[in-house]
């Protein structure tokens, strides 16, 4: 399959990229080495160049294999790279999959993910008919939480010591989506 663009107004949405003409390996560094970042995301340990240029590899593996979609939310003026969302664990049969998403540090709170997410979730659910999509974070981390509620996620449960934060487990959350449900009516 061949890496969506999705124009979601000030942010432009295209597949993450190291090439001649862009290279998004030290903005992925940079959040990837950023401590809030690495609290949350240990499994994504994406430190350094060489670890970004791993992470951009799967991204596109994921693209022409049909089995992870993800993009690196860009600035539409700019086209400097804000966040990043990754559509992964998709089952074409049961037609679900999972959300993550990071902000790079100097754009959290600002509304970036959740005007992007939900311009993800309506080409996943229209275009690729998906079904449902979960998106778990650990309880200490409240602003994934804002991103689940204002992206119309339903609260379905926690799971117990699921994740690690500063070395230590902790409970994640677990959310839902599906295509069924209202898209939320503004964000806030």
């Amino acid at each position: 399959m061949e890496p969506v663009e999705i124009n979601a107004g000030e942010y432009y949405l295209r597949a993450f990229r190291s090439d001649d003409r862009i290279d998004d390996v030290p903005a992925l560094a940079e959040t990837f080495a950023d401590p809030e970042t690495k609290r949350y995301m240990s499994r994504l340990t994406a430190e350094g160049a060489p670890s970004a240029e791993l992470l951009v590899v799967l991204m596109t593996d994921g693209w022409e294999k049909d089995y992870r979609w993800s993009w690196a939310v860009c600035d539409a003026v700019t086209a400097e790279v804000l966040a990043g969302i990754v559509i992964h664990n998709v089952d074409h049969h049961l037609r679900s999959a999972e959300v993550m998403c990071w902000s790079q540090p100097q754009h959290r709170g600002k509304g970036v993910l959740p005007a992007a997410l939900n311009s993800v979730l309506g080409w996943v659910f229209g275009a690729m008919e998906m079904h449902r999509i979960t998106y778990r974070h650990a309880v200490s981390n409240t602003a994934s939480q804002r991103v689940a509620e204002k992206c119309g996620f339903t609260l379905e449960g926690r799971l117990r010591e699921e994740a690690i934060v500063d070395d230590q487990r902790e409970d994640q959350l677990l959310w839902s989506r599906l295509a069924s449900d209202p898209p939320p009516e503004r964000l806030r």
